[in-house]
């Protein structure tokens, strides 16, 4: 099936993020739960990252792992957290979806 290493990248960033969110809600591994479900979404995300590796090119993978996480966690943190994006932030993270569409969209390397 020539999307599924797309498909275990999705899953490798939807684990990463939805881990990164309970190490925020975590402070600092002072809640104990959040903490944990943390590790185990990070172990979750790693594997899956593992998988698409073998027939993307893992600068690739990472860019799309990395960008897409960047912009999902900025948004969980602008929502979920009421944490503040200010303008070169949000600069910063188009600049960051403008480089992960250039790679999907014009890379012939994935």
């Amino acid at each position: 099936m020539p999307g599924k290493p797309y498909l275990y990248l999705a899953v490798a960033i939807i684990a990463e993020v939805f881990a990164t969110s309970c190490l925020t809600a975590s402070h600092g591994f002072e809640k104990r739960l959040p903490g944990i479900i943390s590790l185990l979404g990070y172990g979750v995300a790693f594997y899956f990252l593992s998988l698409p590796i073998k027939t993307i090119p893992v600068g690739v993978v990472y860019a799309i792992w990395s960008g897409v996480g960047i912009v999902l966690v900025s948004l969980i943190g602008a929502t979920v957290f009421k944490q503040s994006l200010d303008l070169p932030a949000l600069a910063g993270i188009a600049l960051i979806m403008a480089g992960v569409l250039v790679i999907n969209l014009l890379s012939k390397s994935v």
